[in-house]
């Protein structure tokens, strides 16, 4: 392996954004890990190799001599109870054995059902779910770890996901693919009710940021969201009127997703979060935009954007993303 300054674990979107980013602001020396090694359509530039993540030594061989690390990997969305406390603690303890800085792309489930109040970096975690609370105890032992001074730590957070490469999202492929193959977008809960959504190049910039500045260290971070009040209903429109097809939207009635998400397992995993879509989910970022200003995209620019990479990928194109 060659010398690195920036390490990032996993190769998904979001990765992928942190990697994008990292080259836009002129950082060389990117690496790239994943299980495989595989490339996929990874810049020749930035190198890629592969690391068995769950074990401290081989992250601390992967991470040797990097300033910082970016930890954006994580097992199926189905099995995090399980897999995801071991492969944060062999991150983070690799990680600190090299001395680097480590950067953690988080999400929002910790803080649970707050009554449509605003989510706040400040605010307590009560999630009852079993992903919420393994979010919430993951969050804690990397600060925790920070306050002792094991390693260098900053958390940023992030709302559902769209964009290039985002397949499986409440703005993923059964709504933007959908909709440009004819279909209806497919959405549950109440969408005339606000609920913030995190474009990726905007989540990786965060990333990328957070990296850069020491005073972020120790601390969580909402990434910034263009529009956070926007509605479901209008994201829809407005994706709709940028990609020039209609905004056809199919609502799953509660029943039927009672009943499918006994036997679907994507949607049973879904069934402790509900409350995202049934009340008001807003996502406050005041606090990044006061520390380093607002550097969210547009919300039609970022659709553009997302328009084109699923165009690209409906004509045959790649995903993006390896494991």
């Amino acid at each position: 392996m060659t010398t690195v300054r920036h390490v990032i674990f996993g190769t998904g979107p979001l990765a992928h954004a942190v990697m994008r980013e990292l080259l836009a602001r002129g950082h060389e020396q990117i690496r790239m890990v994943n299980r495989s090694g595989k490339r996929g359509d990874i810049p020749e530039q930035v190198e890629v190799v592969a690391c068995d993540a769950y074990h401290k030594n081989a992250v601390q061989a992967a991470t040797k001599g990097a300033d910082v690390v970016y930890q954006c990997a994580q097992p199926a969305y189905t099995e995090w109870p399980e897999k995801f406390p071991p492969l944060q603690t062999a991150i983070l303890e690799g990680t600190a054995a090299n001395g680097a800085r480590l950067i953690v792309g988080d999400n929002l489930y910790m803080y649970g059902p707050t009554g449509g109040q605003p989510l706040r970096e400040d605010l307590p975690y009560r999630a009852t779910g079993k992903k919420g609370v393994t979010r919430a105890r993951m969050a804690e032992q990397l600060l925790e770890a920070h306050k002792a001074g094991k390693v260098r730590v900053a958390i940023a957070r992030g709302s559902d996901f769209y964009g290039e490469g985002v397949l499986n999202s409440l703005l993923g492929d059964i709504v933007f693919g959908n909709l440009l193959s004819g279909k209806a977008a497919q959405v549950m809960g109440n969408i005339d009710l606000p609920h913030t959504v995190t474009y990726i190049g905007d989540f990786g910039r965060a990333l990328a940021m957070l990296g850069e500045r020491d005073e972020a260290l120790g601390q969580i971070w909402h990434v910034p969201n263009a529009e956070p009040q926007l509605t479901l209903r209008a994201a829809i429109e407005r994706i709709a009127a940028i990609a020039g097809v209609s905004a056809k939207i199919s609502v799953m009635p509660k029943a039927m997703f009672e009943i499918i998400s006994l036997f679907h397992p994507m949607l049973r995993e879904f069934r402790e979060l509900r409350y995202q879509v049934n009340a008001p989910y807003v996502v406050d970022h005041a606090k990044f935009v006061a520390a380093f200003g607002d550097s969210s995209t547009p919300f039609d620019e970022a659709v553009q954007r997302t328009v084109g990479w699923y165009r690209h990928l409906l004509s045959g194109g790649t995903t993006g993303g390896v494991a």
